[in-house]
């Protein structure tokens, strides 16, 4: 390593400094259109790339899980290419028939001075689980195999919903699978001959010649060979950099003290939490880190946030979906006990910032799914309140999907307010209640038909009925159409995958062809 420092650290400088020109003069510019008021106008009409990169950036998950089965596909033919070399090394060494390949593979490591060996297997007898767990490849390269293994099976879907303890403590076994991957390379097992070497004896001259390699008076030597030097840190280097200064970040940022205000607890087991934290500011539809360290103090989950930009205050709302979050309501719950600690981290955006960027917008809640559209309706109630005139958004369609009557009453008080508040501004046609129940039996059924009539719904309380079943969602994509024939209508969805792959294929579906005309843009959420 020092000897290629000394070779070659005025190529490394001059590469660096035109990458840092290169970069600093990219930032400069593009602080200069995305800042400066000369560019104000021009930013109105193309908008920039605010959208398009947060767009790219909202499917981060999609292209990590991309990354890794890249890694799975590759690392299953490294390990494949390697079990034929392993082969073909011990066919060359087992032959002795005097080829060119079985003198080679005779190169001994002990006799042969300067450790020059071609062939990683010494004898015949040698087995490949010999080579493999005394070499530093081989064995480095069975452990971070094992390591990749455990963390994209406990990454299936199945386990991080029912046992997210098993997925976030292997997930982080990373560091011992980069760590492997450092080192991988030492002592490499794949060689080639050396550059003093191949100056003496020109594999192109003296390949032919190798019986006469030890006579005296013959020009071609006995090549010598080495392994190559460990490549992969600089392909782990800089990302790891990143990811320890985003570490750093994040636990600065975690230590700031949080001021719990209020705690409600909901039906269906739903925990209310409402915080102050100095130097907080969010959009709707974000998010943040929540970590409880009196449960533990590793583990770091997302939660949505439940309030509007204009309150002084943020909120989230926990569902118990796992130990972890059932731990957490629990020790709310204790009446005689110290409130427990949080800590939070974020917020951090998601595509549901967008909304109001769309002249029409559906809104699709399923279950707890509902939380980042609750941000978004407090932040239209304050909007209305406030006169705000830059309000692009001219109508909403609000989908909210479940399973129980209890959940209804999460943000019943919310919805209702929103409901008067439209109605005594005249905007009654802005804010459109799709309320589906999907749990339900025959005496709920029966009871609400008997009253159905009356001026409010008896499961909620809204004038907006409650649908009981699921959506007709080609149904819902035609009305929207035909109501709003050339607007451009944003469909936001915090749910699960199936209903994601029907809302994106009636999208598809139901958008114009003519540019001009009625478009749908698929958005989800995605944590």
């Amino acid at each position: 390593m020092a000897n290629w420092v000394v070779n070659h650290w005025l190529s490394v400088l001059v590469l660096v400094t035109w990458l840092g020109l290169n970069v600093f003069l990219f930032i400069h510019a593009f602080l200069s259109y995305e800042k400066s008021d000369k560019y104000y106008y021009t930013r109105e009409i193309l908008g920039f790339c605010r959208r398009s990169l947060r767009k790219q950036l909202d499917h981060n998950l999609t292209f990590h899980k991309l990354v890794a089965y890249m890694i799975c596909l590759h690392t299953a033919i490294h390990i494949i290419a390697h079990l034929f070399n392993f082969e073909r090394y011990s066919r060359s060494l087992q032959a002795a028939d005097g080829s060119l390949a079985y003198i080679l593979s005779s190169l001994s490591h002990e006799e042969t001075e300067g450790d020059s060996w071609l062939n990683p297997i010494q004898s015949p007898n040698m087995t490949l689980l010999h080579v493999t767990f005394t070499s530093i490849p081989g064995f480095t390269g069975v452990i971070i195999t094992i390591v990749l293994v455990l963390m994209v099976t406990s990454s299936m879907e199945f386990i991080r919903r029912s046992y997210f303890e098993v997925f976030w403590y292997t997930h982080h076994m990373f560091i011992i699978y980069f760590i492997g991957l450092g080192i991988h390379g030492i002592g490499g097992i794949v060689r080639g001959q050396t550059e003093e070497s191949i100056e003496e004896s020109h594999p192109h001259t003296c390949a032919e010649y190798f019986e006469k390699w030890d006579d005296h008076d013959s020009h071609c030597k006995r090549p010598q060979f080495e392994g190559n030097s460990a490549e992969s840190w600089k392909w782990i280097l800089a990302p790891g950099v990143l990811y320890i200064f985003e570490r750093i970040l994040r636990f600065y940022r975690s230590q700031q003290q949080v001021l719990i205000t209020k705690v409600v607890m909901h039906p269906s087991k739903v925990l209310e939490l409402q915080m102050i934290k100095r130097g907080f500011s969010m959009e709707v539809g974000q998010y943040i880190f929540v970590n409880c360290p009196s449960i533990s103090s590793l583990e770091w989950h997302p939660f949505t946030l439940t309030s509007a930009p204009e309150e002084d205050f943020f909120s989230i709302h926990i569902r118990a979906a796992g130990d972890w979050t059932e731990n957490l309501i629990e020790a709310f719950e204790q009446q005689h006990s110290p409130i427990p600690r949080i800590r939070v981290d974020g917020p951090f955006g998601t595509a549901s910032e967008d909304v109001f960027r769309y002249e029409v917008a559906m809104l699709v809640g399923a279950g707890i799914g509902v939380t980042p559209f609750a941000s978004i309706l407090k932040s239209i109630w304050y909007k209305f309140r406030h006169a705000d005139h830059n309000l692009k958004t001219q109508t909403i369609y609000f989908y909210w999907i479940c399973r129980e009557t209890g959940a209804f009453a999460w943000f019943n008080d919310l919805l209702a307010s929103l409901e008067q508040e439209m109605e005594e501004l005249g905007k009654v046609g802005f804010l459109n209640f799709r309320l589906f129940l999907t749990g339900w039996d025959s005496n709920i059924a029966g009871h609400a038909a008997l009253n159905f009539d009356k001026a409010t719904d008896i499961l909620t309380g809204l004038k907006h009925k409650t649908f009981f079943g699921r959506p007709m969602w080609d149904n819902e994509f035609s009305t929207i159409a035909t109501t709003h024939p050339k607007s451009v209508v944003g469909v936001f969805l915090c749910g699960p995958q199936a209903l994601a792959r029907s809302l994106r294929k009636c999208c598809h579906q139901y958008s114009s062809l003519d540019p001009r005309k009625v478009q749908f843009y698929f958005n989800k959420e995605n944590f």
